[in-house]
C-alpha cells in the first residue's frame, strides 16, 4: 500500500500538483486522484514519481506497512 500522505508531501514540497505529476507520468488528471484514494500505482508509473519528484527512499512510500489516512 502506498503512504499517500507523504507521497503528497514530496509532490507539494516540490512546488508541483497532484495534476502536474499526472501529466507529466501520462495519466489522465483523474485516474491519477482515483488511484491515490486507492492507493495503488503500476510499476511503471512509480518509477515515473521515483525519477520526476527525486524520491531518495521510494520504498518508504510505495511498500508503506501501515498507512495513516
Amino acid at each position: 500500500m502506498i503512504d499517500t500522505n507523504a507521497l503528497r508531501g514530496i509532490i507539494i514540497s516540490k512546488g508541483l500538483t497532484q495534476q502536474d505529476v499526472a501529466k507529466s507520468i501520462g495519466m489522465a488528471p483523474k485516474t491519477f486522484y482515483s488511484k491515490m484514494k486507492k492507493g495503488v500505482f503500476g510499476s511503471d508509473e512509480m518509477e515515473s514519481m521515483i525519477e520526476l519528484l527525486s524520491i531518495e527512499n521510494p520504498s518508504a512510500i510505495f511498500f508503506a506497512n501501515k498507512v495513516t489516512s
